[in-house]
């Protein structure tokens, strides 16, 4: 018996993404069908190469076409990815390449929100994506720093009669931060809009490109920077960065409000806590909850927003950031896999917001 096309097709109809409930046919994932005998091939197009689903959705559509088609068939899955976006297809030029905007807040400082976006960035650049990293911590960016990159000045270079900056590269990401342009001795003493200023600057003078996904580090807390983002470019989502400890988490609720609040409505991906436990390196089963255990998971719960990581307290977090090279870089680190399995999880709500929300807008605030 010759097998076609049209029932590898329909066989493929029985699998469902696990994420958008709807089978990988329907959702135009599959293309390049070829039967040659009982030599079957086709691929999966995920919604993001850091997809933590590939090898589910691999065995699953084997098993389907041994189901409904043949037990006897030698079934090959190649699976690529086409990243998901929601921009406003009649969207302006400001990150036109852009597909999503990702901010990473706190509602407090001190909560290691700058490390997380760092090692965000390059977990997701490590996973196949295009990726690009703006330090918005306007009063302390420290991604400089944590990317070896103290002292760097970009490039300027002229795209269609406009002067536009070449954002540093370090690690396969894209990076700019108001560090590259100002004392690292000198206190910035800006009142907001000159804060604000800037941040349009980093989105509007820059040439970024093709991205997949861009990073902001915000600054701690609620106030004229988050208001200037959300004003300015259409965010995709947030991420909300705390750590277990309950006066961090009063803060970290107040951050997500503000987002979900009506006038600004940026969806929440989720919550990122840090500093989970303390592990130790000589004890590395160990773990001390030095901070509360679990905050942000009940918090989560509360809120009615996943919970995307937990990332522990581990020395070496610290002296890879201050060396230069985020922890996410070292392939040997149990923690990398953290940061990994979080870029992960972030992708995923990326591509489940796109798929079930509206096209992301740009905030337009109205005074009274």
């Amino acid at each position: 018996m010759a097998y076609t096309n049209e029932q590898v097709l329909d066989a493929l109809k029985h699998v469902i993404e696990p994420d958008l409930k709807k089978d990988l046919v329907t959702l135009n994932m599959i293309s390049d069908v070829k039967v040659e005998g009982k030599e079957i091939s086709f691929t999966v197009i995920l919604t993001t190469p850091a997809c933590p689903l590939k090898e589910s959705i691999k065995r699953a559509c084997i098993e389907a076409v041994h189901e409904y088609v043949g037990n006897d068939t030698n079934v090959t899955v190649n699976l690529t990815s086409k990243v998901t976006s929601k921009r406003p297809k009649d969207t302006e030029e400001i990150l036109k390449g852009v597909k999503n905007i990702i901010a990473v807040a706190s509602g407090k400082g001190g909560v290691g929100k700058s490390t997380v976006a760092a090692n965000l960035a390059v977990a997701l650049a490590k996973l196949g994506s295009k990726v690009g990293l703006i330090d918005a911590d306007i009063y302390g960016p420290s991604v400089p720093v944590m990317f070896g990159l103290e002292g760097a000045k970009p490039d300027v270079v002229e795209i269609n009669g406009s002067p536009k900056m070449v954002p540093m590269e370090k690690f396969g990401i894209k990076i700019l931060s108001i560090g590259f342009f100002v004392d690292p001795d000198q206190a910035l003493v800006w009142r907001g809009p000159m804060a604000s200023s800037a941040l349009s600057q980093l989105f509007k003078d820059a040439d970024w490109g093709e991205l997949d996904y861009l990073v902001i580090d915000m600054p701690p807390g609620t106030g004229d920077i988050h208001l200037t983002l959300v004003q300015t470019v259409p965010v995709t989502g947030v991420a909300i960065v705390s750590t277990p400890q309950k006066v961090a988490l009063a803060d970290a609720r107040k951050g997500v409000s503000m987002f979900k609040q009506e006038s600004i409505n940026v969806p929440v991906l989720g919550l990122i806590e840090n500093m989970s436990w303390f592990t130790p390196e000589e004890l590395p089963e160990n773990k001390y909850f030095i901070f509360g255990k679990d905050g942000c998971k009940k918090l989560a719960e509360e809120m009615n927003v996943p919970l995307l990581g937990q990332i522990p307290l581990v020395q070496s977090i610290r002296e890879s950031g201050d060396a230069g090279s985020p922890i996410a870089m070292d392939e040997k680190s149990p923690v990398s896999k953290a940061f990994m399995e979080l870029a992960q999880k972030l992708a995923q709500q990326v591509a489940i917001r796109n798929a079930t929300m509206e096209a992301t807008k740009k905030v337009e605030m109205i005074t009274k």
